[in-house]
């Protein structure tokens, strides 16, 4: 199952050449460096923000005072050399050279396959830079407005190349300043992403797609209406995707999706999209809530980017402080579906550095919370074989607590595998039912693949009434089950 690590490139090199002493772009990263990348149970490296910046962009992010203030509560001693422009305002999809160009990309991505990972990279079908080509080659494949549009909305809209466009934008939030909206309902611009998506493919083993569900037929007439033209009878993706895997028939696409569109998405050709609802639920919400979302259809789930955090999202230490982030991890490491993990998320990054800056600020690591990812993520590979069914944990009369659990089995030819988070700041207990009739008439090792702890129990008990829990605060169980050597029933190892 598909494990990503997203790694802010600009950052991340600026840090290594600060390591090193000098210059480190992506074609001459160490070897040790690309070693500490590959960590066990890692299998795909995003490398975000690899494409030129728009310095038309920059430009624009430098006037703006929301921008700038953000940029400064994230970066105390900013300067404007730290303000690189957003990796999202794309002038083109060539690799930056600063960053070692295309011929750094390349090594990098021999590199990683040398490691057993793939390479994902990002496109950004919704908007491009002011400066970007098309404006002056194609502005066909833009939404352009009028001369009193931009004087009736100058937040809206902006002049470039002797033409007035829409600056790019989500319907529910203001425009973004700094970029230019495509029109997804051009011929021109779909045969254009086909060809970019082609391009991209033959750098990369992946494409992560921003904001993908913009681009959505009935999304997009509702967000552009008369301005984009007629709908085409064919939506957007089901266009585009088909086109670019007859050239790259195993290119993974990851969406960046919202507003409950994941399952429309994944009908539309995508391997996997985000699953924001899940990140809300474990963030600010109850195990009820976690449960009936874990409910959904498993060929859905197998289609899900299951995460705590990532470059548009707060840090999950700031948010998930102690023992209720490394649940929540547990949580979203063994479900399944592909699993995100974020660059500095491992050592307890608490501030969430905006995309326009290539320097962030110094951050002690948390060096507990490392050992525990270091850990987790070996065992969640281990875990993740096979056929997923959630488990209901069972209470008795005078006690609920079992609410709060949750439980799921994974179950192989070769291991089998029972997880159990407690998501709650109260003690709980429960009986867990499982659901393998042969554990029956012999004694079983439970042995927990985070703390090593082992725990023989009887079969029969195992499947009625169940394996008695009984979880701290946020604590959690990764147990392999397997059959005890000599039977012991009822010691602990």
């Amino acid at each position: 199952m598909t494990v990503i690590h997203e790694i802010n490139t600009l950052v991340w090199l600026g840090e290594l050449s600060r390591r090193y002493g000098r210059r480190v772009t992506l074609g001459d990263v160490p070897g040790e460096v690309w070693d500490e990348v590959a960590r066990p149970g890692v299998d795909t490296v995003w490398l975000m923000g690899v494409w030129e910046r728009s310095p038309a962009g920059l430009r624009i992010g430098l006037r703006d005072e929301n921008l700038l203030r953000s940029f400064r509560e994230a970066l105390p001693d900013l300067t404007e050399a730290d303000i690189a422009g957003s990796p999202y305002c794309v002038r083109d999809y060539v690799v930056d050279p600063s960053l070692g160009g295309p011929e750094g990309l390349a090594a990098a991505r021999v590199r990683l396959a040398e490691r057993g990972l793939r390479l994902i990279l990002d496109h950004v079908p919704n908007h491009v830079a002011p400066d970007h080509p098309w404006l002056t080659t194609h502005p066909d494949r833009l939404i352009r407005g009028t001369p009193d549009d931009l004087a009736r909305d100058p937040g809206a809209y902006l002049e470039a190349a002797g033409q007035v466009y829409a600056r790019g934008r989500d319907p529910y939030f203001p425009p973004w300043p700094d970029v230019v909206q495509l029109n997804a309902f051009s011929d021109s611009l779909r045969e254009a992403t086909v060809d970019t998506l082609v391009s991209l493919g033959d750098q990369a083993d992946g494409v992560r797609c921003d904001m993908a569900m913009l681009l959505m037929n009935d999304v997009f007439a509702k967000t552009w209406g008369a301005s984009a033209g007629p709908a085409p009878a064919e939506d957007f993706w089901p266009y585009v995707l088909p086109r670019v895997r007859a050239r790259h028939p195993d290119l993974l696409f990851v969406a960046e999706a919202y507003w409950d569109l994941e399952w429309a998405l994944q009908q539309q050709g995508f391997d996997h999209c985000y699953d924001k609802r899940l990140h809300d639920r474990l963030c600010h919400e109850n195990a009820d809530s976690v449960r009936a979302h874990l409910g959904a259809d498993l060929a859905y789930q197998r289609g899900l980017v299951r995460f705590l955090e990532n470059h548009d999202e707060p840090r999950a230490a700031a948010t998930l402080p102690g023992p209720r982030e490394q649940a929540a991890a547990v949580t979203v490491a063994t479900l399944p579906g592909a699993t995100l993990w974020h660059e500095g998320q491992f050592e307890g990054r608490r501030v969430r550095l905006p995309v326009f800056l290539s320097r962030g600020p110094r951050e002690p690591a948390d060096d507990a919370l490392r050992a525990f990812h270091d850990r987790l993520l070996p065992a969640a590979a281990a875990v993740r074989r096979g056929e997923w069914a959630p488990l209901t944990p069972a209470g008795w009369p005078d006690n609920d607590t079992h609410r709060t659990l949750l439980a799921w089995t994974w179950t192989h030819a070769e291991a089998r595998h029972l997880v159990v988070v407690n998501h709650s700041d109260r003690p709980s207990q429960a009986r867990i039912p499982l659901a393998w009739d042969d554990l029956r008439g012999r004694a079983h090792r439970l042995t927990d693949l985070l703390t090593s702890q082992a725990y023989d129990r009887d079969g029969d008990e195992l499947t009625d009434p169940g394996l008695f829990v009984d979880l701290g605060p946020w604590q959690t169980h990764v147990l392999e089950v397997s059959p005890c050597s000599s039977p012991r029933p009822g010691t602990h190892g």
